[in-house]
């Protein structure tokens, strides 16, 4: 019962303040921290165990700063929710994807292009409104499993390890090999980047395929799309909530794009649907909701009866 207060109590936060802005969130520490060991690191020679390194001593300082915060404090529920509530992209999800919508809302694409050219890693600046709408969407998609059901899951298989420490430190570890993977895990940076890339892929395979169940589960359809398209990304779990979202929302997301100036193509997921329009913004918020409420309704039932 004490982790179900925690995460309902963290959950309840991210839902009426979203993310903390009036200090320094714990994501930037970690960045700051990988930006320093990286300046260390690399080099042209050995890069994937210098990689290996930079994961082995970012997950070491975070995991030793969350348990010297919850240690600190006597595990004090105060601080174990706050390290579940800092961690959580729920809101943030919506607050950072709304500035595009309202801008789509009054036909201002310069604006909307803008705004999105923060959450997104493809270039903006020629993209129509439905081409916006649809990286929109796939943004909320990809990241209600990574941003919030991953959190949860962690959060939980933590609290089932240790109840008093557990929960925290396994979720900023969790948070510390995705920023990891944000940071160094893309393709620029080779061999180096490579041991980063493959852990956010290892920790997110269990909550990637529950997540597109779940999602299914809370539209009530899509779950032939998700189980056919699922696969189609170079990643082995981006598709996956992107496969169940356009199955529930009855739309065609995925294709090609350009990042950085070159032309990358990609598989369409629900390559039958329509194209998504700027009301599905909305449809794709309430699917977030809906089934991330769901997804913790459900760890919260298992954590209670174990």
């Amino acid at each position: 019962m004490r982790f179900a207060l925690i995460l309902c109590l963290a959950l309840l936060v991210d839902s009426i303040a979203g993310d903390p802005k009036s200090f320094p969130h714990p994501v930037i520490l970690i960045g700051k921290a990988i930006t320093f060991f990286q300046a260390q690191l690399f080099t042209d020679t050995h890069s994937f165990i210098r990689g290996l390194a930079l994961c082995v001593i970012t997950l070491t300082v975070t995991a030793l700063g969350a348990g010297f915060l919850l240690y600190v404090s006597g595990c004090h529920v105060i601080v174990q929710v706050y390290l579940l509530y800092s961690a959580v992209a729920w809101r943030d999800l919506k607050d950072e994807t709304a500035p595009v919508f309202f801008s789509l809302m009054h036909n201002d694409l310069t604006n909307a292009r803008k705004y999105l050219s923060l959450v997104v890693g493809r270039d903006t600046e020629t993209l129509n409104a439905s081409e916006i709408t649809r990286a929109v969407i796939e943004t909320i998609a990809e990241n209600s499993i990574d941003g919030v059901m991953s959190v949860i899951f962690f959060a939980a298989a933590g609290y089932a390890i240790d109840s008093s420490y557990g929960a925290g430190v396994c979720v900023w570890l969790f948070k510390a090999a995705s920023t990891l993977d944000s940071m160094v895990g893309y393709e620029s940076f080779h061999e180096f980047g490579r041991p980063s890339a493959r852990l956010d892929d290892v920790l997110n395979f269990i909550p990637a395929r529950i997540g597109g169940v779940v999602i299914t589960l809370a539209g009530r359809k899509g779950f032939g799309v998700f189980m056919r398209d699922r696969k189609k990304h170079k990643s082995p779990n981006s598709a996956h909530g992107e496969s169940a979202f356009a199955g529930v929302l009855g739309v065609r997301l995925g294709g090609g794009a350009y990042y950085g100036g070159k032309y990358e193509s990609r598989p369409f997921l629900n390559e039958s649907g329509r194209d998504p329009e700027i009301s599905d913004i909305v449809r794709a918020w309430r699917l977030l909701d809906v089934s991330c409420g769901i997804f913790a309704a459900l760890v919260i039932l298992l954590t209670c009866t174990i």
